[in-house]
């Protein structure tokens, strides 16, 4: 069976689903108000493998992944562009999904957009003030009455003393407590408003994630994910708004990925020391940045770095080597291998168990292709492309992988590497040695390495 690590309780769990053999999962998608940078690839990434495997398991998911399309740092993006906030979000939104093809990642069953949920925020705001659970500020705005909810803070397991301590809120008058929460902002002028019934306005974060997964998703369901910097006050705070409106358990398991350092700090916009995928793919391709969130444990911290990612091509290029000149996949793989994969997925998804067992594939695909077993290589694709596919990887072509794309890092095109090898051919034709070496030395200077066979002479990057 599947274990899980659950936020909630601090401990793996075997995966019980609500509805047997069907998974739920909601995970906190993207504001969009700027490009996607390597922290939002890590969740993207992550919940897709999480969604993927499930499904190779067997399960019924239904994965929803939402989009925050409202909030402050939209409309003050916005306003500084001196362009519509809708305007502004429809353009990174589509960036977004950019990204995540590029990056192999399959787009989510149901992607709600905050801006298209305001009835069921409404609604479950008016729930929450029937029932005593929030209440309205002298400045309109709608607050959350932390102190009504009693299993508050189990999820950061944090007294709310403790949190009072160290909580970063805004002095506010019009709160009863500091760590009291806003379900509704009050319309200020010039900024996006819908109507309700405490007046013109838009919703807080926390009540849009609430709304929206309930709404796709049920009171209760199975799995919530996202990065370890939701967990409070987001996540806390999802979870007291969701049971007070419901009152049903919210979610059974709690799923949080680590963060992306760079020089052990987190990447963040706010901090100002992050890359946007646009940036790190226009370095490269998009299979070795996948390749490379997936070496970590999605628990454990990512350190980004050129060393890291390097060593993430280095490894896709040993499979596609390996995958290059090997038999057609056979109908099914190799039954140990598969089992292998499985016991390191069913481990709370730990991926680098999965690829270390790949590797262990690709050793035995190569012995097997020099001894000339086309029986035992054939098996052993279909292992390398199934399981592979499971993570996302390993579904291209060989050939095609190992030249990279056509531009290369060091700026030289395929047109002119394919021009260079035919003139090396003209001069091992006419026995000019000198010539070929100094073009084979002018492509190795470029990163090409030349590989010269009875089929004529083939290349690759590094």
């Amino acid at each position: 069976m599947v274990q899980i690590y659950n936020s909630l309780t601090g401990q793996k769990e075997y995966f019980t689903p609500v509805e047997p053999g069907k998974a739920r999962m909601y995970v906190c998608g993207m504001t969009v108000y700027d490009y996607c940078h390597v922290g939002h690839a890590r969740v993207m990434v992550v919940f897709d493998v999480v969604a993927r495997y499930l499904r190779w398991r067997g399960y019924d998911v239904t994965y929803v992944r939402n989009i925050t399309d409202i909030d402050d740092k939209i409309i003050k993006r916005a306003a500084d562009n001196a362009e519509p906030a809708s305007q502004l979000t429809e353009r990174y939104i589509d960036a977004m999904h950019e990204d995540a093809t590029a990056l192999g990642v399959l787009p989510p069953d149901v992607e709600p957009r905050a801006t298209e949920s305001m009835a069921e925020i409404v609604t479950m705001v008016r729930t929450l003030l029937d029932n005593g659970y929030a209440y309205q500020g002298a400045n309109g705005d709608v607050y959350y009455d932390v102190s009504r909810f009693a299993p508050y803070g189990a999820l950061s397991r944090e007294s709310l003393d403790d949190q009072r301590v160290g909580a970063r809120v805004e002095v506010d008058e019009n709160k009863h407590d500091p760590l009291d929460f806003v379900l509704w902002k009050a319309a200020k002028p010039g900024e996006p408003s819908w109507e309700s019934p405490w007046g013109p306005g838009r919703p807080g974060w926390h009540i849009e994630c609430s709304a929206m997964s309930t709404r796709c998703l049920g009171n209760h369901f199975d799995i919530h994910g996202g990065g370890i910097d939701l967990k409070f006050p987001h996540h806390e705070n999802e979870i007291a708004q969701s049971e007070a409106a419901t009152g049903h358990k919210f979610v059974n398991v709690w799923m949080h990925n680590g963060f992306v350092q760079i020089d052990e700090e987190k990447m963040s916009k706010s901090l100002g020391n992050f890359f946007t995928v646009r940036e790190v793919l226009g370095q490269y391709s998009p299979e070795v940045v996948r390749y490379f969130i997936l070496a970590s444990h999605y628990r454990s911290p990512l350190n980004y770095s050129t060393e890291n990612l390097e060593q993430a091509g280095a490894a896709l290029d040993r499979f596609y080597t390996a995958l290059r000149d090997a038999p057609a996949a056979a109908a099914d793989g190799d039954e140990t291998f598969c089992q292998r994969f499985q016991a390191a997925m069913d481990d709370d998804f730990n991926t680098p168990e999965a690829l270390s067992v790949l590797f262990d594939a690709v050793r035995e695909l190569n012995r097997a292709k020099t001894s000339g077993d086309a029986q035992r290589a054939a098996g052993l694709v279909a292992s390398l492309r199934t399981l592979g596919g499971t993570l996302g990887i390993l579904q291209g072509d060989p050939e095609q992988f190992l030249k990279g794309t056509a531009q290369t890092q060091s700026g030289i095109s395929e047109v002119d590497i394919e021009g260079l090898i035919a003139e090396r051919d003209e001069a091992r034709r006419n026995k000019d040695w000198a010539e070929s070496d100094r073009i084979r030395d002018e492509l190795q200077a470029h990163g090409i390495t030349l590989e010269d066979g009875t089929g004529g002479t083939r290349w690759r990057k590094g």
